[in-house]
């Protein structure tokens, strides 16, 4: 049975297709047996088959056929032969089974369709539920990978640099008490050993930032900002009205990577002089925006082609906010994630 039997009872279209076999066979008696209006019982019928039952649809056509018979012969109507009206009755009957077989092969192809359309969408929500499950087990298995090569790094990388320091000042130290040349040449391998340690600090915060858990995103998109300026040499502020609080580190994580991701591109393409990072709450909205002075988006706006924007929305997408890239105040670039319902 379709879904409209199933928001009203059962009664109701019994009673309507009854009450219309009544109507049309009043009407059928008063216009007399000369007009026949054995068509407009169809009306009943098929509200019998599709809303209630083949076999109440074969009921109504019995009682259509004797209330039309019953009509005109009380209308007058004479039959030279008797077995003429019985004729009548059983071609107008087996034209209204017909009407019913037809009407339940169809209702029962559209509740075929309609249940293998219902399989279908379970499965495609299935489906995509695995499917977005699967991504975000990719985008942790990579924090995971990029939280062990930091530790690499760190760790292992990291200690070498800094013994290899100390060795490298204490040859410094005894070149320089011999008052041999090398002692300067010692020296500048300890610049450059130093240097290569500043660059492993750098490293291991662009893999795996600080703890992204309370105010932990705050700090690593400070960080973020300092980084941005040291390496490219542009002006990057990161601004804040009040303090954004996020417990979910999974969240804060893509909203920092989202940070990244868009800061890095104005570096790259929007030759820009300023670059403004923006992390604010609005009820309980929270919204990270990355501002930059540069050259703007071309006309036509192009269409979502580039990775890093799909990577973008995408992080967004999983964590439940909308990312949006429009032109900024100044003519620049704006990329911002908004995040809704956040305690």
């Amino acid at each position: 049975m379709i879904e409209g039997s199933k928001q009203s009872p059962w009664w109701f279209f019994r009673t309507t297709a009854l009450a219309i076999v009544l109507a049309v066979g009043v009407v059928d008696y008063l216009t007399g047996f000369e007009i026949s209006f054995s068509v407009f019982y169809l009306l009943a019928i098929a509200l019998a088959v599709w809303f209630v039952s083949t076999r109440f649809g074969v009921i109504i056509s019995l009682l259509s056929v004797a209330t039309s018979l019953a009509g005109d012969l009380a209308a007058g109507a004479h039959y030279v032969k008797p077995f003429v009206p019985a004729w009548n009755a059983a071609i107008t009957l087996a034209f209204y089974l017909t009407s019913v077989w037809l009407l339940a092969s169809l209702r029962s192809l559209h509740e075929e369709l309609e249940q293998r359309v219902r399989q279908r969408t379970i499965a495609l929500s299935e489906e995509m539920a695995e499917r977005e499950r699967l991504e975000r087990e990719i985008l942790d298995v990579g924090e995971r990978e990029r939280q062990r090569i930091r530790n690499d790094f760190h760790d292992v990388l990291g200690q070498h640099l800094t013994a290899t320091a100390m060795a490298g000042q204490v040859l410094k130290e005894k070149l320089a008490a011999k008052s041999l040349p090398e002692a300067a040449d010692a020296g500048s391998i300890v610049q450059l050993v130093e240097q290569g340690m500043e660059l492993n600090r750098t490293l291991v915060f662009g893999l795996s930032p600080i703890d992204m858990t309370g105010d932990g995103l705050m700090d690593s998109l400070r960080e973020l900002a300092a980084g941005v300026e040291e390496r490219s040499g542009i002006r990057c502020d990161f601004v804040h009205e009040a303090p954004v609080s996020i417990q979910d580190s999974a969240t804060a994580m893509h909203l920092y990577r989202i940070a990244q991701e868009a800061a890095n591109n104005a570096v790259k393409h929007a030759k820009a002089s300023r670059i403004v990072i923006r992390l604010l709450r609005g009820g309980r909205a929270i919204t990270l925006s990355v501002d930059d002075n540069g050259v703007g988006l071309p006309e036509p706006l192009p269409k979502s082609n580039g990775m890093g924007l799909r990577i973008m929305r995408h992080r967004a997408a999983i964590i439940g906010a909308a990312c949006a890239v429009q032109r900024s105040a100044d003519g620049g670039v704006r990329v911002a994630c908004t995040l809704p319902g956040q305690s």
